[in-house]
């Protein structure tokens, strides 16, 4: 009896130590997705790249309309071929607008999947470096209800995206 109490006590004794040991961080990634340096500059090349094909369905978008109006507003002194080669056009131009915007959602959705991998491979190369350098025996990122600021290392693994290119 006397030795299972002292193997307990010595378990109890080696297991607060072993907790007292244990180093543990939290990372907040949505937060780091959204204030990096490399999610703004991701950011403005995307609009810089999607943008001559946004003014593009924007211009396609007002001819459509001018030539509505101009269909409503000459439609009753047009003839009818004339009409309905202008009914026609107004149709083709809609498909082509529906086609251009589709491609667009695409294209925009493949490059944002595109630069969120990036970001996310920064990231875990940023939480993994802070984990070697801090000597983290545990670093958390999702699933954490409460964290303190003391276990809340999110602003180191930021200082460390800033010297990721």
């Amino acid at each position: 009896m006397l030795k299972k109490m002292m193997f307990l006590l010595g378990l109890l004794m080696i297991s607060q130590a072993a907790l007292a040991e244990v180093k543990i961080g939290v990372v907040n990634i949505p937060l780091l997705m959204a204030n990096s340096p490399q999610a703004a500059a991701a950011k403005k090349r995307m609009e810089k790249e999607f943008a001559p094909k946004e003014k593009q369905i924007v211009a396609l978008g007002k001819a459509i309309r001018k030539l509505e109006e101009k269909l409503s507003k000459n439609g009753i002194t047009m003839s009818e071929t004339e009409k309905r080669d202008l009914e026609r056009d107004i149709i083709s131009k809609r498909r082509e607008a529906q086609r251009a915007q589709q491609e667009f959602k695409e294209d925009l959705g493949l490059r944002r999947n595109e630069e969120l991998g990036k970001m996310q491979n920064r990231i875990r190369e940023a939480v993994s470096a802070l984990a070697v350098e801090g000597k983290y025996d545990l670093l958390l990122t999702e699933g954490v209800i409460h964290a303190s600021e003391k276990v809340d290392v999110t602003n180191k693994v930021q200082e460390k995206l800033a010297l990721i290119p």
